[in-house]
């Protein structure tokens, strides 16, 4: 990828994650995914570039956003909060790798990931008295 490629991409993503930042506050998860989504595997082939990349914050933050928004929907399906939990597991491998384990988005990343869990378990267990 040449420089001016690379700079777009760059913008494309830091506008890409702003934006579904912002519609996540909003709790416009379907958006904030759908947008995520599309940028996620643009930002993961940036390859050699300091800002996004595979294993590049940028990328991991909005990996982590892209969870958020599946698991905190209330409308979440259980394959949502399943692909929650792999995606947050992925980014915290990743997070501990690159950053390390005491990194504030690390353990950022590990209370999200233990949040999702939480969902997910509390979603495949039926209500006491419904069996």
């Amino acid at each position: 990828m040449r420089a001016g490629e690379r700079a777009r991409a760059d913008a494309m993503t830091e506008a890409a994650n702003s934006l579904a930042a912002a519609l996540s506050r909003l709790r416009r998860f379907e958006e904030a995914r759908s947008l995520l989504r599309n940028t996620i595997p643009l930002a993961q082939r940036v390859v050699g570039h300091p800002i996004v990349g595979e294993d590049r914050e940028l990328t991991l933050i909005m990996k982590l956003t892209y969870a958020k928004c599946l698991y905190k929907d209330d409308g979440a399906t259980l394959d949502d909060l399943r692909e929650a939990v792999t995606t947050l597991e992925d980014t915290e491998r990743i997070a501990r790798r690159v950053l390390g384990g005491a990194h504030p988005f690390t353990l950022a990343v590990e209370r999200n990931l233990r949040n999702a869990r939480f969902a997910l378990r509390a979603h495949e267990t039926p209500p006491p008295g419904s069996a």
